[in-house]
């Protein structure tokens, strides 16, 4: 089973807690990263309660308020920076910290626009890297170009403009994922999308949907491990029902289509705004490909198991554009070049990206274990990569994937046996 989407779980346990009553959701991702988001939610006065099927959460109606403890975001980026612009709108202190791969990821880039609003944002390296403390409250419009297109510098910024005094403009060089602008209006919250970006009137609240059941549809992300694992096995097939197909986040399907894979979209719909459909995928021949410009925000994810795609694909495929990716959990550029490195398949690495030079048809060689280096999608990614070994190849790291999907090894295991 796919998990829920996360992107969508975050986003639907911060809505429910802002918006009057009490919402039941479901189809929920159960990894880490969302229950992090849930503490803290938890910790600053929101009453919410987990089912017992580990994907359905009861949200109820509760009152902002300054959390007694520091707040751990875990190993969640997500949590961690659109909590921090809910937080910047409330007139208390607040102390969000993370695990250590957390805390070296860059905060830079939601911390000066806060601080452009008013609020007061400090932390480590002049508040460019977390721990960070938060004093919200009084805060005033701004017009914003994120350097780099970020759904959660975006969404930052908006979930503060909801206590802000003036308009909130957020413009990207290219479109980041939508799920925030999306799910705003089903909240009674007037959001303009603008030909390169978003733009809020600043100091909305939200109002209760008609509909207090919000339901997440399957994480695209999540799918695409199994999607490259059907295409590079010879007469493989699988089908995932319920796929969310947002065309902000659908950039690995038009990458499996220009790779040669035979993949369709099945029974098209709508869930809560959001574009799903019932995904069927078969290995085919392949032929190289390239990913880079615009396409990268839609599948900047999903680039690790993409660079095992390419690994079984004759010739050069080309990455480029990426550059982001050294700032996530882990250096993803130099952690994929060292995972396929270690699986006998060259890798040319650049400071935006990298080639890879495929090797289809034999066997990987393991040459050595992998370190996930505490990455989610790095160890699924080599996972994924390591069905195609010669051998068993050591993991190491291997538990980092509970962040976002708990049970993926099982999920493997039975794809791998029928």
């Amino acid at each position: 089973m796919v998990p829920g989407d996360k992107s969508l779980s975050h986003r639907s346990l911060i809505f429910a807690a802002l918006a009057p009553g009490e919402y039941s959701l479901h189809g929920m991702s159960a990894g880490a990263d969302v229950h992090a988001t849930a503490s803290v939610l938890q910790a600053v006065g929101i009453p919410l309660e987990r089912g017992d099927a580990h994907r359905a959460w009861t949200v109820g109606e509760g009152t902002f308020g300054e959390p007694a403890a520091v707040l751990d975001c875990g190993n969640s980026g997500t949590s961690m920076r659109l909590l921090t612009g809910l937080l910047a709108g409330y007139p208390f202190l607040s102390v969000l910290t993370g695990d250590v791969s957390l805390l070296r990821r860059p905060m830079a880039r939601i911390a000066e626009p806060l601080r452009a609003m008013g609020a007061r944002v400090d932390g480590r390296s002049g508040g460019r890297l977390a721990p960070l403390v938060v004093r919200g409250g009084s805060l005033r419009g701004i017009e914003h170009r994120s350097p780099v297109p970020s759904a959660q510098v975006k969404s930052c910024l908006l979930l503060a403009g909801l206590r802000c005094d003036g308009d909130v403009v957020v413009r990207e060089e290219h479109r980041s994922r939508d799920h925030t602008e999306r799910m705003l209006p089903a909240f009674g919250v007037e959001v303009e999308v603008l030909p390169d970006g978003v733009a809020m009137r600043g100091g909305q609240s939200l109002q209760a949907p008609a509909e207090r059941t919000l339901h997440v549809p399957a994480d695209i992300s999540a799918a695409a491990f199994f999607l490259v694992l059907a295409a590079v096995r010879p007469g493989g097939a699988m089908r995932f029902p319920g796929v969310g197909t947002n065309p902000t986040r659908d950039g690995i399907l038009q990458v499996l289509d220009a790779a040669g894979v035979s993949l369709s979209r099945e029974n098209p719909r709508e869930v809560a705004g959001e574009a799903v459909a019932d995904l069927v995928v078969h290995g085919a021949e392949l032929r190289p490909f390239d990913v880079g410009g615009s396409t990268v925000p839609r599948l900047i994810d999903e680039i690790p198991v993409l660079a095992v795609l390419a690994a079984r694909c004759p010739g050069i495929s080309r990455f480029r554009d990426a550059g982001d990716l050294r700032a996530k959990e882990s250096d993803r550029i130099t952690q994929v070049a060292s995972m396929l490195s270690a699986l006998g398949v060259r890798v040319d690495e650049f400071e935006d990206g990298f080639d890879v030079h495929g090797q289809p048809g034999a066997p990987f060689a393991v040459g050595a274990s992998i370190d996930a280096a505490h990455d989610h999608r790095i160890a699924m990614a080599s996972a994924i990569a390591a069905t195609c070994a010669a051998e068993p190849v050591p993991l190491v790291g291997a538990s980092s994937v509970d962040s976002s999907f708990p049970g993926f090894y099982a999920t493997l295991e039975r794809c791998l046996v029928r």
